[in-house]
């Protein structure tokens, strides 16, 4: 018997065979607050998101920009812990892939069964920030044995050989990092970025989701053109700061231009 897919591999073909584009949606476990995050992960899942990026807050978030660090802050400051982002992950109960979206640190101060708390809680993948490739091999393993797809992130300037490395090492979608720098919003893509695609594309078959930098409708729709979905954190988490209704507003928005390719 063949094996059976995971949620977001599911996801991804189904969205193929529609020749649809994934939305990708990103927020902060516990922002603006703890029970308006739930709020907001499920507003944000009935608008029309394909798979929910949840980030576990963490003092020191280096690869993010101040939009993202702030409310890393906020949930912090409310206590939010990993092991209450899992809780958030649970009330929610959504229908779409999570991903957990952390740096190492909190994963491996959580103990050695974290990641099957994680599966139990409703998480689907899992992305580390600072775990490169080869960095840790036994941490890799790790993770690989979990059960959770373990989503990559590729750099603009990856050369194709590392690109089909950090593939063959991952599972679910490779999340491609369309500029160099931290999160944040951007007034236009970067021009470099069809080749970038191109690269990656010849270097595995996973589904490409492009992120950082992403704010805008028209931006989605341009990104989501080259890829197979597009990342949308810092917009929608500073629509959220607003309120829960303006993050939602913006991802009708978003799927609506996704939509129109």
């Amino acid at each position: 018997m063949a094996p059976v897919a995971s949620r977001l591999t599911a996801r991804f073909r189904a969205l193929s065979a529609e020749g649809r584009r994934a939305l990708v949606c990103y927020v902060t476990a516990g922002h603006p607050d703890p029970e308006q995050s739930v709020e907001l992960l499920r507003g944000v899942a009935a608008a029309g998101a394909d798979v929910m990026e949840i980030g576990v807050p963490f003092s020191d978030p280096m690869a993010d920009g101040p939009v993202i660090q702030q409310s890393s802050q906020v949930a912090l400051d409310h206590g939010v812990t990993l092991e209450r982002t899992l809780q958030i992950v649970r009330d929610a109960a959504l229908d779409i892939p999570v991903v957990l979206f952390s740096y190492l640190n909190p994963v491996i101060a959580a103990g050695p069964d974290i990641l099957a708390r994680a599966r139990a809680a409703g998480v689907d993948g899992v992305l580390i920030t600072d775990l490169p490739v080869g960095a840790d091999p036994s941490r890799e393993a790790w993770f690989g044995a979990s059960g959770l797809d373990f989503v990559r992130l590729v750099a603009p300037t990856t050369p194709v050989g590392r690109m089909k490395e950090i593939a063959q090492h991952g599972g679910g979608f490779v999340y491609l990092i369309s500029r160099l720098g931290v999160t944040g919003e951007r007034a236009e893509l970067p021009d470099d970025l069809p080749d970038t695609v191109a690269r990656l594309r010849s270097a595995t078959s996973l589904p490409i989701c492009i992120g950082f930098g992403i704010s805008t409708p028209a931006q989605a729709k341009a990104a989501a053109r080259l890829g197979d979905g597009v990342i949308v954190g810092s917009a929608l988490v500073r629509a959220a700061g607003r309120s829960v209704a303006e993050a939602v507003t913006l991802t009708k928005a978003l799927r609506a231009a996704l939509d129109e390719i």
